[in-house]
Order: C-alpha cells, then sequence, then structure tokens
C-alpha cells in the first residue's frame, strides 16, 4: 500500500489570529509531531477585501484592515517566540494554497503531501473557499471553534435548531449544556519546512499574477505601519491594541474590576470604554476565543456569585453562537432579498442611502451615530439597532446596503452576527414577530437626555462634509 502520510502541516490562520484557545492549531500541531513532519503557519490577505460593493464602496474600510493588521502583528511575534513565523501571501487563497501545497508536496516526493488544517466557518464565502481546495484535490481538514458549544453538544440535530432564539436558549438549559473549556496557548510548535524563502516564492509565482509572497521582513514592516498608523484613528476607541495579548490583557481588567456585574445595567450606553465588554473587536478577528472570555466571568462568579449582569454577558454570546448555528442550518437563504421569507426584494433609495453613510439624514440622533461609526470604525450596539432600523423603516432602503456598509467600516464585523442582526431588523429572519422599528427621538430621550452624545459626533467633521 502507497504511504500518503502528510509531510508537514499548512495551518491556515482566518478569523482566528490567536494563540490560546485554539482547537484547529492543536491539531495541526497533532499532525506534525505524528509524522516528525513541519508546521507552517500562513495566513492570506484576499484581493476579494478590496472590491467595490455593488452599493459602490469597498468591501473593508482602512480602520478595519488597520485593526486586523494589529492582530496580525502581534500574532507572528508569538509564533517568532516559539520558534516560529507567520507567512503572509496576498492573492487568491484556493490558487496559492493550491500551489503551495503542491511545491511543498513534490520537495518531498510524491506521495507525501502536506495537510492543510483550518478553522471551520459558516458562511457562505468561507464554506466555498474550502468546497474549492477539497475539489482541487487538497488533503484538508477543518475545525469548528468558534463558539462556547462545541456542535455535537446541542441537544438537536441542526435541521431541527430552533427558529427563535428563546427556545434556542432554554433548550440548551434544559439539557443542562455546558460551555466548552478553553485550550491553554501551545509552548511549542514544529519546526518550519526546511524550504528558502526563495524556493517558495518562484512556486508561488506560478499561480499567477493576482499571487505575491508577502512574508518575511516586507511584511513585518507592512504590517508594523499598518498597525502604528492605526493608532492615532484607534484612539477613539479608547486607544486599545488589536492584537490577542492585548485582548487578554482587557479581558483581565475588564473581570479584576466586577464590570461584568453592572453589564445588564450600563450596556446601553453611547460613549466609553467600560459601559459594555468591549470584546466584539477581538472576538471578530479570532484575536480573543469567546470560550476564553467566558471561562474568565465564570472565575468572577465562582469568587463572588453571579448576577443579573454576567447572566445577561451570557445571553449575548449565546446571540453570537445562535446566528452561527442559523448560519448552518439555512445557509445561502440569509442572504436573500427577503431573507427566510417571501416577498419583494426591498425598495431602495441611492440618495438617502448615501446620506445615511454620510451622517447628513437631519435626524440628529442617526447622523451621530453613523459619524461615530466612519471616524471610529465602532458604535454602541444601542446606536447599530438605531440607525439600521432608520435606514430600513424610515428611508426605505434596501437592508442588504446598510449591512455592507457595516460590514465595510466596522473594526468587529462578524459575518454570521452582521446577517443575523439586519435580517432581524429588517423581518427577514427568524423573528416571528417581524420587523423592528426604533423612533430616533424616544431612544435619544432616553439614551441621550442631556444630548451629550448628539453634541460630541453631531459636529464632528467627516471628508464627506467637504464634498
Amino acid at each position: 500500500m502507497v504511504d500518503v502520510r502528510p509531510a508537514g502541516v499548512l495551518f491556515w490562520f482566518r478569523h482566528d489570529l490567536r494563540l490560546h484557545d485554539q482547537p484547529a492549531l492543536h491539531r495541526a500541531i497533532a499532525l506534525a509531531q505524528a509524522t516528525g513532519g513541519w508546521l507552517l503557519p500562513l495566513y492570506i490577505h484576499d484581493p476579494l477585501w478590496q472590491t467595490e460593493t455593488v452599493w459602490g464602496f469597498a468591501r473593508s474600510s482602512a480602520l478595519r484592515q488597520q485593526w486586523r493588521d494589529m492582530a496580525l502583528h502581534d500574532l507572528r511575534q508569538q509564533l517568532q517566540a516559539l520558534g516560529s513565523d507567520l507567512l503572509q501571501w496576498q492573492g487568491e487563497p484556493v490558487s496559492l494554497l493550491r500551489s503551495l501545497a503542491l511545491a511543498l508536496g513534490e520537495s518531498r516526493r510524491a506521495p507525501f503531501a502536506p495537510v492543510l488544517v483550518c478553522e471551520e466557518i459558516a458562511a457562505p464565502e468561507e464554506q466555498a473557499q474550502l468546497a474549492a481546495l477539497r475539489e482541487q484535490g487538497l488533503r484538508l481538514e477543518s475545525v469548528w471553534q468558534s463558539t462556547l458549544m462545541e456542535p455535537a453538544s446541542l441537544p438537536f440535530a441542526m435541521p431541527q435548531l430552533p427558529d427563535v432564539y428563546s427556545d434556542f436558549r432554554r433548550a440548551l438549559e434544559r439539557a443542562s449544556v455546558a460551555e466548552a473549556s478553553p485550550l491553554p496557548a501551545p509552548r511549542a510548535l514544529p519546526p518550519l519546512p526546511p524550504l528558502p524563502h526563495s524556493v517558495l516564492r518562484s512556486s508561488l509565482g506560478e499561480a499567477g499574477d493576482t499571487a505575491g509572497e508577502v512574508a518575511g521582513d516586507t511584511a513585518s514592516a507592512a504590517v508594523a505601519d499598518n498597525a502604528s498608523s492605526a493608532g492615532s484613528a484607534l484612539r477613539l476607541f479608547g486607544g486599545l491594541h488589536g492584537g490577542e495579548r492585548a485582548a487578554l490583557r482587557h479581558l483581565e481588567q475588564y473581570c479584576q474590576r466586577g464590570l461584568p456585574h453592572s453589564y445588564k445595567q450600563t450596556r446601553n450606553g453611547l460613549s466609553g470604554i467600560d459601559y459594555s465588554t468591549k470584546w466584539s473587536p477581538w472576538l471578530a478577528t479570532g484575536a480573543l476565543s469567546p470560550r476564553r472570555a467566558w471561562a474568565e466571568v465564570q472565575a468572577l462568579v465562582a469568587q463572588q456569585g453571579p448576577s443579573e449582569g454576567t447572566d445577561w454577558i451570557r445571553v449575548e454570546l449565546l446571540w453570537r453562537d445562535y446566528f452561527r448555528w442559523l448560519h448552518c442550518k439555512y445557509g445561502r437563504r440569509l442572504y436573500r432579498s427577503s431573507g427566510l421569507r417571501r416577498g419583494s426584494p426591498p425598495t431602495h433609495d441611492a440618495q438617502a442611502f448615501l446620506r445615511w453613510c454620510r451622517g447628513q439624514t437631519g435626524q440628529p440622533f442617526i447622523d451621530a451615530g453613523m459619524r461615530e461609526l466612519k471616524a471610529t470604525g465602532y458604535l454602541s450596539n444601542r446606536l447599530r439597532q438605531n440607525v439600521a432600523s432608520y435606514l430600513i423603516h424610515d428611508l426605505a432602503c434596501d437592508w442588504r446596503a446598510g449591512a455592507a456598509w457595516f460590514e465595510a467600516q466596522l473594526i468587529d464585523y462578524d459575518v454570521t452576527s452582521n446577517q443575523g442582526n439586519w435580517l432581524y431588523l429588517s423581518g427577514g429572519g427568524t423573528d416571528p414577530r417581524g420587523s423592528r422599528r426604533f423612533d430616533p427621538q424616544r431612544q435619544a430621550q432616553l439614551y441621550d437626555p442631556d444630548g451629550a452624545y448628539r453634541a460630541r459626533w453631531g459636529q464632528f467633521a467627516t471628508e464627506d462634509d467637504q464634498r
């Protein structure tokens, strides 16, 4: 029988830019160690994120890219401290990974071929990439790791996932489903493949004009520059860094100060750092694991007892899980113009949408939120609901345009949560009560009674004001 053991392992970082609680990375290490092979950590900068949407703007803003680059810079430093590295390429992932696997396999003489290990992501584009890699004949293992619970622990098969969140949560409680325990970061990594960068560069060059290596010192400098340039813009987000180590420091201080206990009372705040957990930007890039975050809260509860605040944090993390499970159940149906319901495509007013993007609708509460979003790449949950509702119900615009704008602007953009929340507000999701409209004047009275938020951001000048 022909031996087809892997010569080594390619580990493809996707939306999991961390070392702690990395089941996929632990699997990759185990595969490499089992054969005495190598492990090559890599990240691919997909040009798809630089393309223009059908709505007329780039899919990813500079702020969002800079937040991700800070995470990459921190990840690379940590890998180097373990004697490894993070190689980065610019190009279409499927063709690049195929070329790399072929080059490394040939270097060790067939039938030895590397295996590709990566995170499993339940979103259409990410699923399509894995399907294409398998069609190309790559040996691929994908590992689910982005939810509190393991899929196998759920008390129902995915086709029977409840279509109402409260029913989903009660089903978990009745079955006493426990959250998965976070894994520690690896203390050592297998060696890198014994090939000089020049060999990798020449083999990848055959993949096409769009395939180019950006590994090594050049990539490190580029990412460091982006990480540095993000500093001034992201000071409005409290000067927080996008890397894993900063995420863990923030998590630690948040729990040490007992802030989870007050979360339910403060979560509707509009300004500042401490009114909410602020975990979402790190959760979005994977610099922070939700399991690690919840484990820290549980440690606090073990010391001080539970509270409405800690219970509500779990509710919010389960919402994040639920949107992922909905993607497993419905897939591309969640991306139809009418969502999961039958109906005509939504109306759209291109000029009204442009005014909304620029914070020039004339509604002070909404405009303040949209200006904060453009300036910082962040927006409180309360404002997100308000500006989304205003676009859909007051301006009669296509919810998909708003979802695309959030995708481009938010440093904490998460594909499943973004899609799920916009569908929820538009009435195209699973909510049996249909669409949700928020009265911006009433909301402003409740959450900005002194007008401080509107005063701060309503007068904030953006480049759009000069047009």
